[in-house]
């Protein structure tokens, strides 16, 4: 099936920032981290990720505008926005762990339209776009059909240091889910994580405080893999509340159900004008 010209664009931005974080993962002794917050890391190889990514893009579509973690908000008014995470895993990446990834993806007037998320580790290639179902190295991928808690293996993710107020009722979640469910992994990726439902590798996901890069590629990419990803309220304001539940479509209800009652007013923050942010 051909990618849309906007896609292959995508894609070949993605690859070649692989390339470069491929370059600095190889040579661990020369990457240089500044912290950013607490436990929240930003490296020399994010910010070359993420200028080799615009710079692709720019050049193909001068006139679209950009947000991106490190760099915020780029160029003029535009209804074509890129939503971009240059490295989402970053405290993967510094210490070795092999599970990060690029995510890109491309809004229209405020709606996700295309998305691509690459792990340059495995040469793994995730993309969609909007009604065309998803693909994973340009082979259809559908969620999984699993619905038993006990057959599902599910992945999540730690609340920021920065939502604290959430991490009781997280780890109450977490010790209900895990007395249930096959298994839980929880990996540091979330763009990637994600894109495994999607890929029908996990049957579940959740976490608190995704931000809008982390989230744009995966929810279309979930969403045209026949998989659902909602808030805790199983509403679609998840790009404003960044607290999100994702599954396949039959253990969806299960799943959200049994983490809605740890959640009564879980209210969040993923696309605000700060666009401050916690990646792992």
């Amino acid at each position: 099936m051909a990618l849309h010209p906007f896609v292959t664009t995508a894609v070949k931005a993605a690859r070649n920032a692989g390339n470069a974080i491929m370059r600095g993962y190889t040579r661990p002794d020369l990457i240089r981290v500044q912290k950013k917050g607490h436990k929240d890391f930003v490296t020399d190889i994010d910010r070359l990720s993420e200028e080799t990514i615009i710079h692709t893009l720019q050049t193909a579509y001068p006139n679209h505008c950009f947000l991106s973690e490190e760099a915020g908000k780029l160029g003029l008014s535009s209804d074509y926005q890129w939503i971009i995470d240059p490295l989402d895993g970053t405290v993967n990446f510094i210490h070795g762990f092999p599970h990060f990834c690029v995510s890109i993806a491309l809004s229209y007037r405020g709606r996700i339209e295309h998305a691509v998320i690459y792990d340059p580790v495995r040469d793994d290639l995730f993309t969609a776009s909007r009604g065309e179902g998803a693909q994973r190295s340009n082979r259809r991928i559908r969620a999984s059909g699993r619905h038993l808690m006990e057959d599902c293996l599910i992945g999540t993710g730690t609340p920021s240091p920065a939502e604290p107020e959430w991490h009781e009722s997280y780890y109450q979640s977490y010790h209900a889910i895990s007395k249930e469910c096959l298994a839980i992994r929880r990996s540091g990726s979330s763009a990637l994580d994600l894109v495994y439902v999607a890929a029908g590798i996990l049957d579940g996901y959740w976490k608190l405080g995704l931000k809008i890069w982390d989230l744009a590629a995966a929810s279309l990419i979930i969403r045209e893999a026949g998989g659902l990803i909602s808030d805790f309220q199983g509403s679609e304001d998840y790009f404003k509340q960044g607290h999100v539940v994702a599954a396949n479509p039959k253990f969806f209800k299960p799943f959200l159900k049994k983490i809605q009652p740890f959640f009564h007013s879980a209210k969040g923050s993923a696309y605000h004008e700060q666009h401050t942010g916690h990646d792992t």
